[in-house]
């Protein structure tokens, strides 16, 4: 103790060294322990010249590690701040995302959510997948607070350590610090929380609106399809087979009905049908019956301003019919192989007779009866001009000549005959190219016309 008040009063008292030099006079003034030679001397670097003892190198290196402790927590913590400030900043990105989806939610609520745009860096564009990052972020964010807990407690065990040794010791990290970055998590935590609960509503909601939407889809196309059975139902389910008409409105060479039926080989045949028409010139051709190498076997044809001509094997008679005024009227023809004889009647009244048409030939089976259309091959090659533009009904055929008694019933809707060869059925009748068929019961229709 009195070598150390010697010292200081030696301090006092002026003990220095002066320099004088050009650039002026400096002072170096140290400190010696008590017991250290106050005599000690200095190298010209102003540096002790004299060694210390271990005890004060231990307790300069125990301060040199507690400062490097400091700035190693010091850094950590500016880390921890830049880490919470970008997951901050992801926070209000996300919030924002979230705000505008649900806006667009509230004003298209049928409309699909829309998921393509990324509103946060890591986020997937699948709810499901947006869960489980957000979950891997959250398991990221406690490492990371674990990390951090785990360096704080090896800096606490160091500076205790060096304080055991030193007698001196730093401070662990600040307990306010410490508080303040668990709460910051923790309100991270609830907001990614809350965030993962309104993408999992998104999500429930997404698929009551995809549910609700296929099962409108499904309704309207069960509603389409029981229209369309109906439709096809009742235009196959006419009052009675026979209670229908083929309407061919337009002179084109691609509307046409079809028989399904063929005719076998006959040496006679009766054909009857009701027909509407008002085209001009001519009605064109209401039915024709074309075999391989012979498309004109049988025709029935009004063609221009020539009469209404009937032709069996390209063999022509003309018969003295009109029916072109737009009212139903019932025409028969008869034709039977010997002698080529036919007879014509209109609305039960015969017109006209003749013979020598195609005598002797028989009609050859196998081929295709078209309604509306002239075949210039079986089955095909229509021309426009001879198309019929009206309307059709009744279509019978018959293997032999019927009777006048026949005729006339059916003429005035007393009776019926359906044809033995070719019956006016709706599952015989197909219709091509935008005819159509339409139920009728030709004889009330009559009744109604001016």
């Amino acid at each position: 103790m009195l070598a150390f008040l010697v010292g200081l009063l030696y301090l006092v008292s002026g003990r220095t060294v002066r320099a004088q030099d050009a650039t002026g006079s400096r002072f170096f003034c140290s400190a010696i322990p008590a017991g250290a030679d106050p005599s000690c001397s200095f190298d010209p670097n102003g540096n002790r010249v004299q060694s210390t003892s271990p005890v004060e190198d231990e307790l300069r290196n125990t301060i040199l590690q507690l400062r490097e402790n400091i700035l190693q927590q010091k850094e950590t913590i500016v880390s921890q701040q830049g880490t919470i400030k970008e997951l901050n900043s992801k926070l209000a990105r996300c919030e924002a995302a979230a705000e505008d989806s649900a806006s667009r939610s509230r004003g298209q609520s049928s409309r699909r959510k829309d998921y393509s745009k990324n509103t946060m860096g890591d986020l997937p564009r699948d709810p499901a997948e947006t869960i489980d990052q957000l979950g891997k972020t959250m398991q990221g964010l406690t490492g990371r607070l674990e990390n951090l807990e785990q360096q704080q407690l090896r800096a606490n065990t160091s500076a205790a350590a060096a304080a055991g040794a030193g007698g001196n010791a730093v401070g662990p990290l600040p307990a306010e610090l410490r508080e303040l970055l668990k709460h910051r998590l923790g309100a991270l935590e609830g907001q990614l929380l809350r965030k993962v609960a309104e993408l999992e509503e998104e999500k429930s909601q997404l698929y009551n609106e995809t549910a609700a939407h296929r099962q409108r889809t499904e309704s309207t196309l069960t509603s389409l399809l029981e229209r369309i059975t109906e439709l096809e139902r009742s235009n196959n389910a006419f009052k009675s087979p026979e209670d229908f008409k083929v309407s061919l409105p337009l002179r084109t060479n691609y509307l046409y009905g079809r028989i399904k039926k063929s005719l076998p080989e006959m040496y006679a045949f009766t054909v009857c049908m009701w027909l509407k028409s008002s085209a001009s010139p001519g009605i064109g051709t209401p039915f024709s019956y074309g075999v391989p190498g012979q498309a004109n076997e049988i025709v029935l044809i009004e063609w221009g301003n020539n009469p209404i001509e009937l032709l069996v094997n390209d063999k022509v008679a003309q018969l003295p019919l009109s029916v072109s005024d737009g009212r139903w009227h019932h025409i028969c023809i008869t034709w039977t192989t010997r002698d080529g004889f036919w007879e014509a009647y209109q609305d039960g009244e015969r017109l006209g007779t003749g013979e020598n048409l195609a005598p002797w030939h028989p009609i050859k089976p196998g081929g295709v009866i078209i309604l509306g259309q002239e075949q210039d091959m079986v089955g095909g090659r229509f021309d426009a001009t001879q198309a019929f533009v009206g309307e059709l009904s009744q279509f019978n055929m018959w293997d032999r000549v019927l009777r006048p008694v026949d005729i006339m019933g059916m003429a005035n809707c007393s009776s019926y005959m359906p044809g033995n060869i070719v019956p006016w059925i709706d599952t015989n009748v197909e219709v091509m190219g935008g005819a159509s068929k339409a139920a009728l019961e030709i004889c009330e229709d009559r009744m109604f016309e001016p």
